[in-house]
């Protein structure tokens, strides 16, 4: 009962803080910051690097792609432009397993504590800009407060030793990722715990791939919540978060006894095989569909068609 409270809670943050960065933000924007966030999404490939660099600066793609559906609920950015972070943010996402840990809580209070105090305290302009800040922070509360309730699941020795008898059948591995993610709304959590599973030899190599290619689609559960209310543009973001991670998976799910014979030559420690494979993973699925991003806009489009 008390996982479902805190989960029920944190999701609550989460809704809450969207909708106050929404409103934040679509009072603070001025001429400048549209110009600018106009400019860092131009294209694809600055897209790319922008969501590469951010998620890499705060670990974590789930509030990345969250905030990119609030920006264009916000209007200051159109579906196009966000699938250029959207493929960065898989990208910058690979720091976290490389680094293996980083407390989304830390931000949250900060944030929050400077944007009320912005809001309360500052004349108009500055209080919008607080007003979204408090937001911001309230939805790292929400995803951090969604992961602890959870998190038990991920420390739990049944689950460990469900994940040790996955064996060779990478399908159930990617299934047990996805599921885990999705509750812990973590990938980096739980390619963390694979990591050190991996390390101790209670899996094998690829076995632990199918389970963090399977953490990659899971992790798309949060953006999809966070779409609920949203306008056509933010369904549409979170949508092509969902089909991109989905389609990766497809690719590499043929070859994923080769890949991991590859990843073997990276490295001698059997965790960081793993963590190289979620690195090469994310690196070639975004560099592959960079190139064929309009089209893919397309196809999301009939996918999520506008509203009337």
């Amino acid at each position: 009962m008390s996982m479902f409270l805190g989960f029920a809670l944190g999701l609550g943050l989460l809704f809450w803080g969207m909708r106050l960065l929404k409103t934040g933000l679509e009072n603070a924007a001025g001429t400048r910051f549209t110009a600018v966030l106009q400019k860092l999404t131009t294209n694809p490939v600055s897209g790319l690097l922008t969501g590469t660099a951010v998620t890499a600066l705060i670990q974590s793609s789930t509030a990345v792609t969250v905030f990119s559906i609030s920006l264009v609920n916000a209007g200051l950015l159109s579906f196009e432009q966000t699938l250029g972070i959207i493929l960065g943010t898989n990208i910058g996402s690979t720091v976290t397993a490389q680094l293996m840990a980083f407390d989304l809580g830390a931000m949250a209070v900060p944030a929050a504590a400077v944007g009320g105090i912005l809001f309360i305290f500052s004349k108009k302009g500055w209080r919008w800009a607080g007003l979204g800040l408090v937001g911001f922070g309230l939805v790292f509360l929400g995803i951090d407060a969604m992961g602890q309730a959870l998190r038990p699941l991920g420390s739990s020795p049944q689950f460990s030793q469900f994940l040790r008898r996955l064996g060779d059948n990478h399908l159930l591995g990617i299934l047990a990722g996805a599921t885990l993610a999705g509750l812990i709304h973590s990938s980096g959590i739980t390619t963390g715990m694979v990591i050190v599973l991996a390390s101790q030899n209670l899996v094998t190599l690829p076995t632990a791939i199918a389970i963090v290619l399977g953490a990659n689609m899971g992790t798309c559960v949060t953006a999809l919540l966070a779409s609920i209310g949203g306008d056509t543009g933010a369904k549409r973001v979170a949508v092509s978060h969902l089909l991109l991670n989905v389609l990766g998976v497809a690719a590499f799910y043929p070859i994923l006894g080769p890949f991991a014979a590859l990843t073997s030559w990276l490295a001698h420690d059997l965790g960081r095989q793993v963590a190289h494979a979620h690195t090469l993973f994310n690196v070639v699925s975004s560099l592959i569909i960079l190139p064929a991003v309009r089209p893919f806009a397309k196809l999301i489009c009939l996918l999520v068609p506008s509203r009337g």
